[in-house]
C-alpha cells in the first residue's frame, strides 16, 4: 500500500535531480558546451523559437563554439539573441557561420558561478526534502486510515528516508564535480 507513496515520492526526487543535472551543464564553466546556449529563444518570423531548432551547433575547439543556421537571413536576429542573453559572448559570423569564442573566467567571476552552483544545489535539496515531507503525511494518513501497521509506516518512513538521502548525496556530488569544473584554470 505504502510502495506507491514511495514510488511518486523517487519519481519525483529523480525529476528534480535531472532537472539540476541539466541546469548544471547550461552553466558556463570556461568549456565550450553547445547546451550553454539551450535557454537562448530567438524572435524567428514573430515566434520565439529555441535556437537549437534553428541550426547545428558545434564545438570545433575546446573554447570555440560554431553555429550553422539553416536560414542564413536569421544570421542577425541569432547574433542579437545571444547578445541580449547573459553569457556574455560576443558572435561573429563569415555569412554562413556563426561563431562564439567562451572567454577564459576570471577569478571572480568562477568564484560566483560556484555561488550559483550552491544557491542550486539548495534548492534541489529543499525541493527533495519538500517531496520527502509530502509523502511522509501521506504515510500517516495511510495508518490513520488503518490501511497500513505501525511497523509498516515506520519500515516506510525509514526506507523514504534512505531515498531523500542518497537523492542529496547524489545532488551534492553533481554540485561538487561542477564546482571542480569551474575552478579549474
Amino acid at each position: 500500500m505504502y510502495r506507491a507513496v514511495i514510488d511518486t515520492a523517487k519519481g519525483k526526487m529523480e525529476k528534480t535531480k535531472d532537472y539540476y543535472q541539466k541546469d548544471m551543464l547550461s552553466l558556463r564553466a570556461g568549456r565550450a558546451n553547445p547546451q550553454i546556449l539551450d535557454k537562448i529563444t530567438v524572435d524567428y518570423y514573430g515566434t520565439q523559437t529555441p535556437l537549437r531548432q534553428m541550426g547545428n551547433i558545434n564545438s570545433p575547439e575546446p573554447r570555440l563554439l560554431t553555429i550553422a543556421l539553416w536560414d542564413p537571413k536569421a544570421i542577425p536576429l541569432v547574433e542579437k539573441a545571444i547578445q541580449k542573453s547573459d553569457l556574455g559572448m560576443n558572435p561573429s559570423n563569415d555569412g554562413k557561420l556563426i561563431r562564439l569564442v567562451v572567454p577564459e573566467l576570471n577569478e571572480e567571476r568562477r568564484r560566483e558561478l560556484t555561488k550559483v552552483v550552491r544557491k542550486s544545489a539548495e534548492e534541489a535539496k529543499v525541493a527533495m526534502r519538500n517531496t520527502r515531507r509530502d509523502a511522509m503525511e501521506q504515510i500517516k494518513k495511510l495508518k490513520k486510515d488503518s490501511q497500513i501497521t505501525e511497523d509498516d509506516q515506520r519500515k516506510a518512513e525509514d526506507e523514504l528516508q534512505k531515498l531523500t538521502d542518497a537523492q542529496i548525496k547524489d545532488v551534492d556530488k553533481i554540485a561538487a564535480e561542477k564546482e571542480k569544473e569551474i575552478m579549474e584554470v
